[in-house]
């Protein structure tokens, strides 16, 4: 089974810019309900999807004050938990982030290796990309961040 995950939020000045579990300094950050990390919130959708266990914002409502600043991280934990409960286990995992700045290179080995403990996997099922959109719209004038992430699951 294969699921997809799309996630984007806006950027803003002041906010902190949290991506695959790793704060990278940066001017620019996410505005967001819970710590706003664009890859993780893309990867709980994309296990979500693939057992059609519905989307992010039907288990984390932005509109639940106590999801608050909340660490993504924990939206990862409990959909690695469902996909488990479901007998099943996460193969690979394969995510592209789309940025104009700041550059991602010196943080994606952290970020593969919380992604590969969070959902027990090798590190060598997980991979991490980066693009910029070229200076074009929102992502391109710095406005926003997004990312893609898709996942194969598996009866375990």
């Amino acid at each position: 089974m294969v699921g997809f995950g799309f996630d984007v939020h806006r950027l803003a000045e002041g906010e902190s810019l949290v991506l695959g579990g790793v704060e990278i300094p940066s001017p620019l950050g996410t505005v967001a309900h819970s710590d706003g990390d664009v890859m993780f919130h893309a990867l709980v959708d994309a296990l979500l999807g693939a057992l059609a266990l519905g989307d992010i914002g039907e288990h984390f409502p932005d509109t639940d004050p106590k999801w608050k600043g909340a660490p993504s991280s924990a939206f990862v934990e409990h959909a690695v938990a469902l996909v488990k409960e479901q007998q099943c286990r996460i193969v690979n995992i394969d995510c592209t982030l789309v940025l104009e700045s700041p550059k991602i290179l010196p943080f994606k080995q952290t970020m593969r290796e919380n992604i590969a403990r969070l959902c027990d996997l090798p590190l060598e099922r997980v991979a991490v990309k980066a693009t910029t959109s070229e200076r074009i719209g929102y992502v391109g004038r710095r406005e926003g961040v997004h990312a893609y992430v898709i996942c194969e699951v598996q009866p375990a």
